[in-house]
């Protein structure tokens, strides 16, 4: 879809439909109480007879106005006439959009950005109808031999007044970049573990270096990490025909001796859990346990598009975890890349496995923090459901960071504890830790044991394993934490302006 900012007055714009919001108790946003005023009071007569309350994510499509070239009014239920939260805004969006997926609609007018929203300024509204609009769009029909899609949608422009114009254009450029990154990770996480492999992962971020200038890419093979001393991440690979790839992308926005950001985004394109088979009853989502590699792809693309004015590394290691005769056995012992020994008393527990030998990785590049996401726990969806992510972290300051940007970006988060007593549970009798704590607080234990890796930097760890995809009829990747780590790197450059 093309997104524009529209600056001219309702009644002189032509579209197929034109979005307007209305209020609980038959009030209207001023960009319906204007257009009322042009159609002779149409709306008001909509809400004095009932077809609408105002409740917050209603909608009613007007159709057949006459001598008027808009063809289609929307009206948007925005709830009470006073500002609304970002999650109802948010709300209401999705709601207009999915309403109008009609094939002969093809040009839209959004004035839904005159709502007024709790802390938010037009620049952030603007950025939430492109980046709602897209979501909504988004449809995987890679592998489908009918191609056609349910919104047939081509370009959408947003109502702003001429004050607001540039206020307006930031938020369409910083909305635009971050659905295409969230756009970019839902497809490569969508994609059958057949096709999406760790080759085909690196040939994407080869090709997604090549875009940009600033932008570079570098693949290590399984040589090269074995020359490296990663037996941790090695091992996973083991059982797979498929060869491991590291992916690092190094992208070059700040001054040269700035300390860069380093994202690590577990990469597993496929996991069976190995010799710890997983029940087959569900084991094709195991295709989405590389969304946190995609989403640092996702986040590089967002970065580069911006062209922000910061050093940010990413390194996603890709494997595959599959049961084989030379596969990781429970009690077998690997050594990581930072000499620890590792008993692995469940080879489903992997994830730990690769993102360790990362975390000692990303040392060489002098980080000024660290920031790793993965599908890592099925523990976090005990803990927390499929709405926030997992927060754990060695620094206060960076996991209030993400907290904050995650507020704004409506991307949630949820801190849970790194106590020592939890590293007690990891325990080994035959090397220097276990991969697993057992049973109990699995997501913190998880968190504890890469903790052991990241001692000598500010470090954050995500557990998306809840946010990552939406399962049953909606099955599908939703491309978080994208929306999340862009907040935060717009909140890291803001800061050097």
């Amino acid at each position: 879809m093309d997104y524009s900012i529209e600056t001219s007055p309702l009644e002189k714009l032509e579209c197929d439909c034109l979005m307007v919001g209305v209020y609980q108790d038959q009030q209207l946003a001023p960009s319906a109480q204007h257009l009322d005023g042009s159609t002779q009071g149409l709306i008001s007569k909509i809400l004095n007879r009932g077809d609408i309350s105002g409740k917050n994510g209603e909608t009613v499509l007007l159709n057949g106005l006459p001598d008027s070239p808009v063809q289609r009014i929307l009206l948007v239920g925005l709830g009470e006439n006073k500002p609304v939260s970002g999650k109802l805004y948010i709300k209401a969006l999705a709601a207009a959009i999915n309403s109008i997926k009609k094939p002969f609609i093809k040009s839209v007018v959004c004035a839904l950005a005159d709502c007024e929203v709790e802390q938010a300024d037009v620049t952030w509204k603007t950025r939430q109808i492109a980046e709602v609009f897209s979501d909504a769009a988004y449809q995987y029909t890679h592998t489908k031999s009918d191609k056609t899609t349910e919104s047939q949608i081509e370009n959408i422009r947003i109502c702003a007044s001429g004050q607001d114009l540039a206020a307006a254009q930031t938020g369409l450029a910083q909305g635009q970049a971050i659905a295409e990154g969230v756009s970019f990770a839902k497809h490569l996480a969508d994609l059958p573990g057949n096709l999406c492999t760790p080759t085909f992962l690196a040939e994407q971020a080869i090709a997604l270096g090549g875009q940009f200038p600033k932008l570079t890419t570098h693949i290590l093979e399984e040589a090269d990490m074995q020359a490296l001393g990663m037996g941790s991440l090695l091992s996973v690979s083991r059982g797979s025909r498929q060869p491991a790839k590291l992916i690092s992308l190094d992208y070059q926005g700040g001054e040269k001796n700035s300390k860069p950001i380093v994202l690590v985004g577990k990469g597993l394109t496929f996991d069976a859990g190995g010799i710890s088979l997983k029940p087959s009853l569900g084991m094709d989502e195991m295709k989405y346990d590389m969304c946190g590699g995609a989403a640092v792809l996702g986040t590089l693309l967002f970065a580069a598009k911006l062209n922000l004015p910061l050093n940010i590394i990413g390194l996603v290691p890709a494997s595959e975890n599959l049961p084989d005769g030379d596969a990781n056995k429970p009690g077998d012992i690997v050594t990581s890349m930072s000499g620890q020994t590792i008993e692995i008393l469940n080879t489903d527990a992997e994830g730990r496995l690769i993102l360790c030998d990362m975390l000692t990785y990303a040392e060489r590049f002098h980080p000024d923090v660290v920031i790793d996401l993965a599908t890592l726990t099925g523990a976090v969806l005990v803990a927390l459901g499929r709405i926030p992510s997992g927060l754990l972290g060695n620094d206060d300051g960076l996991c209030n960071d993400l907290i904050a940007a995650s507020e704004t970006a409506n991307d949630s988060l949820w801190r849970l504890p790194l106590w020592e007593e939890y590293q007690e549970l990891l325990k080994s009798n035959f090397a220097d830790m276990a991969n697993i704590g057992g049973k109990d607080a699995g997501t913190i234990t998880a968190a504890c044991f890469l903790s052991k890796f990241a001692g000598n930097f500010r470090w954050a760890h995500l557990d998306i394993a809840g946010t990552a995809w939406r399962t049953g009829p909606a099955k599908g990747a939703t491309g978080r934490p994208v929306p999340l780590l862009s907040q935060y790197l717009l909140n890291r450059a803001s800061q050097l302006a």
